[in-house]
């Protein structure tokens, strides 16, 4: 009789077919490994620098296929699809990862007038503050309804673990943040991504697809360099950072995204729905926020 409570058991992703959009690098090549190095049948990893694509997918390229695509294009979204089903048929899970950081003043707000404010405000780019909202918010609207069949699908093609087929939607804490200085277009076009996934549990659920999200704080990655560049030390070791800024003195590591991703995505994660996992070390409990 199979013991319900062992680990194997518990995190199994035997045989999951996936999508991960920004899969190639940052978080999302954390979860791309975490999920091929214990057992996933089919990997698919979407971005727009090939050469970052197939260095992943060296990584196990029996599991990880490289797909070079741009996430704000339907036309685009709907050929990946299409051919995913060509080729498999199904997927059991849709990771919504590609992410972009907006501009901002670069103003510190208490030491400016609010009429250097107001200029450095009204001097960012119009389109540059769109596209933050097209990649992190549009694009991930757009990709979750591309892939809506296949999911369906893939419940009718169960992993080991039976677990619902879900879309995982990438967020941030700066979703809850209202620290001042950062940029506005970012927090808030990642608190609207958070959202999506809460709305998408509730419009989803008649079909058997469930919706979560993560928020990561910092973890190493190109968007996150420069707030963590001032580290004393490897980033990811305890100790690189003061407890004022991470009560963890350390950013995320592969070990904490790989915990986080096999227990959303296998038997141990099967009954949430909705849910929003908040894995930043601690960072947002030293910032004013709205979590």
């Amino acid at each position: 009789m199979t013991d319900i409570y062992q680990r194997n058991n518990l995190f199994s992703v035997d045989v999951l077919v996936a999508v991960i959009t920004g899969g190639a690098t940052g978080i999302g090549l954390m979860m791309t490994k975490a999920l091929a190095s214990n057992g996933a049948k089919r990997i698919y990893i979407i971005g727009r620098r090939k050469d970052k694509l197939e260095e992943a997918a060296s990584h196990n390229p029996s599991v990880i296929i490289p797909v070079v695509g741009d996430v704000t294009s339907k036309d685009t979204l709907k050929e990946i699809a299409a051919r995913v089903e060509s080729e498999i048929g199904y997927i059991h899970l849709l990771i919504c990862n590609s992410g972009a950081m907006g501009p901002a003043t670069g103003l510190n707000n208490k030491n400016v007038s609010i009429a250097e404010y107001a200029t450095a405000a009204m001097n960012q780019s119009w389109d540059a503050v769109a596209s933050t909202f097209d990649i992190n918010v549009t694009a991930v609207l757009f990709t979750a309804y591309a892939f809506l069949e296949l999911l369906d699908k893939g419940n009718k093609n169960p992993v080991a673990s039976k677990t619902k087929s879900q879309i995982l939607v990438t967020g941030s804490i700066a979703g809850f943040s209202k620290q001042p200085n950062q940029s506005m277009a970012y927090k808030a076009s990642k608190a609207a991504v958070l959202h999506i996934a809460k709305n998408s549990s509730s419009e989803l659920w008649p079909f058997d697809i469930r919706c979560n999200a993560l928020a990561p704080g910092l973890f190493p990655s190109e968007l996150a360099t420069s707030l963590i560049s001032h580290a004393t030390m490897d980033p990811r070791e305890e100790g690189a950072f003061d407890k004022s800024y991470i009560p963890a003195e350390r950013t995320g590591d592969e070990e904490d995204m790989a915990g986080a991703i096999l227990f959303l995505t296998s038997r141990a994660g099967a009954y949430l729905n909705g849910n929003v996992l908040l894995i930043d070390g601690g960072r947002l409990n030293i910032m004013p926020n709205s979590y």
